[in-house]
């Protein structure tokens, strides 16, 4: 009889666990999917070039998923070059493995291999994306992916109408491959683009593309969620829309205290999440984006791409006859100068957390790192074509003066995981080796030749991390895009200059800093930014620029597991790519 009862009682245990396990998993949503890496004739500028694509799409495909979703894609290699695919700001916590630097966190996938990257999406909402994570294929191997509130949830703030995701991009007349390994052969900058982008398409503005430029429809009294990601490989961009109000909601996946702005700017890696309401007389309205540019006399692309917000009333659009005052011919909006460093200043300055942060308050590891371009001595082997950087040297860009150096035999995580010795060192200094004046006009020519290295700096699970990301004026000052893998952090002050502890301490903003994946580094200036290390791992931070990736300016974070299943990472799936 006992024995019978505990039997009883084994079921009806073994049948609630079973129902319960059930219900958990019907809440998290598996999204499958499957990128074919393929060349695809692609026609922009009145040229058509075989261009590196995602299922023959040029942008890739828009993923959509809910706030807590799981994502599978199986990444099948049919192009001719090596290739990974980088989840931009996913946090991938414990699947370190799917995050997609090469080199990094995984072995390209090589012509006629696969890889599936399977990852969940937690505590994140607003827009994030993929691109390429390899040479210079992600010019065109990029898409968006957005993160909606979990089911029966809603944002907070006014519930659009629409959402209209605009990547902002940059065109090469070329094979982008060719031009950064011109430029590595060379010594010299690469090639700037030919063209910007939105959505692809070039618009009105340059030859052969006015029939494709893109076209945003929106009702009279309709309010859409423009989602604004500066996917362009080397320039930060200012966007606007003519006769329009931007209501800035969200930033890399994290809400802010909504604010109205007539501009937007964006370095590359960035997203922007701005409502705007149709809210002006029908018409056509140009949306538009051009470069800021904060190194002085450094070559850039001063062209301007645009899109069109189209009323569906619009006169030229079946609205009926036209109208006194109303043209055909989009509204162009004003943009500020290339060089409106004090536009950018104001609008990195109005980003507040839409609720009181979580800052580490109490630092266990507090990191300064002055970030920077070089100029290599040619070497006595090399012939001078190979040396085309100024006054006969050979660009190059560090961290802390060591230039990071990819390996080639094991991914870093690999090398990390299986106890793989010299592959890395985990001696990345804490602070520069020599202190000077880093923003100052009289830098020591000693200071333009870093050292070249894979260092890393190793940090204890859960420990709280400052780090004081320094622009320096070797060669040229420059706002740079600092993106750091695996994790968010909070922007707790920027400044211009050189940081000073004493003075600049006080400034922090420890209530409702803004929590990005991305820092744009003021020219001649800096950022402060707070995290927790919880996310076990190797990860990569490095300038956004891809020019200044390929030149080491980048280097890494070796976070240690911590205690139990839930803060170690997870195993190496099986199908791995192997160098």
């Amino acid at each position: 009889m006992e024995i019978a009862k505990s039997l009883i009682c084994f079921i009806s245990f073994a049948v609630v666990l079973l129902f319960t396990t059930s219900m958990a998993e019907a809440h998290v949503k598996a999204h499958h999917h499957e990128f074919i890496i393929q060349a695809t004739k692609v026609k922009r500028l009145c040229e058509t070039h075989n261009s590196i694509t995602v299922n023959g799409m040029f942008p890739g495909p828009t993923l959509v998923v809910n706030n807590g979703d799981t994502l599978v894609v199986k990444v099948i290699n049919r192009a001719r070059y090596n290739v990974t695919i980088h989840w931009h700001g996913v946090r991938q916590m414990r699947t370190g493995w799917a995050d997609g630097p090469e080199f990094v966190t995984q072995c390209p996938i090589r012509p006629g291999s696969s890889y599936t990257y399977r990852f969940t999406i937690q505590g994140q909402e607003g827009t994030l994306w993929w691109h390429a994570h390899s040479s210079w294929l992600r010019a065109t191997v990029y898409g968006s992916l957005l993160v909606l509130p979990p089911a029966g949830s809603s944002y907070p703030f006014t519930n659009p109408h629409r959402n209209v995701p605009l990547l902002l991009g940059e065109w090469w007349d070329a094979n982008p491959v060719d031009v950064l390994r011109e430029s590595i052969r060379t010594g010299g900058a690469p090639n700037n683009s030919d063209a910007y982008t939105i959505n692809g398409q070039p618009g009105d503005f340059y030859k052969c593309s006015s029939q494709d430029t893109t076209i945003v429809p929106i009702n009279v009294g309709e309010t859409i969620l423009l989602r604004v990601i500066n996917s362009a490989l080397n320039q930060p961009l200012f966007f606007t829309v003519a006769n329009h109000k931007l209501t800035v909601v969200g930033a890399d996946a994290s809400y802010l205290k909504p604010f109205t702005t007539n501009v937007i700017v964006l370095g590359p890696g960035q997203t922007t999440d701005v409502l705007i309401t149709g809210d002006q007389p029908p018409n056509r309205y140009y949306m538009a984006a051009r470069a800021y540019q904060s190194a002085q006399n450094a070559p850039f692309g001063n062209t301007t791409t645009t899109a069109i917000l189209q009323y569906k009333s619009a006169p030229c659009c079946g609205g009926g006859s036209a109208k006194k005052g109303i043209s055909v011919k989009p509204i162009m909006p004003l943009l500020p100068a290339y060089n409106d460093t004090n536009t950018v200043t104001r609008f990195s300055q109005s980003f507040r957390s839409l609720r009181r942060a979580e800052v580490p308050t109490e630092i266990d590891e507090n990191l300064f790192i002055t970030i920077g371009l070089g100029l290599n001595n040619c070497p006595k082997n090399f012939r001078s074509r190979r040396c085309q950087g100024p006054n006969g040297t050979r660009f190059t860009a560090s961290m802390n003066n060591v230039s990071f150096a990819l390996p080639s035999n094991y991914s870093l995580l690999q090398a990390h995981h299986h106890g793989i010795p010299g592959v890395f060192t985990t001696d990345f200094p804490a602070k520069p080796p020599v202190k000077f004046d880093y923003t100052g006009n009289n830098i020591s020519r000693s200071l333009y030749q870093p050292d070249r290295g894979t260092k890393l700096y190793k940090l204890k699970y859960g420990s709280t991390v400052q780090i004081v990301l320094q622009d320096t004026g070797i060669v040229t000052p420059e706002n740079h895009p600092i993106h750091l893998h695996g994790y968010d952090f909070y922007i707790v002050a920027e400044g211009f200059g050189n940081f000073n502890p004493k003075k600049d301490t006080a400034k922090f903003n420890l209530e409702d800093p803004p929590l990005r994946n991305t820092v744009s580094v003021p020219v001649n200036g800096w950022a402060v930014i707070r995290f927790v290390a919880d996310n076990p791992g190797v990860w990569i931070m490095h300038c956004h620029l891809d020019a200044h990736i390929s030149w080491g300016l980048a280097m890494a974070f070796l976070v240690e597991n911590g205690n139990g299943v839930l803060q170690t990472m997870e195993q190496p799936p099986p199908d791995l790519p192997v160098c």
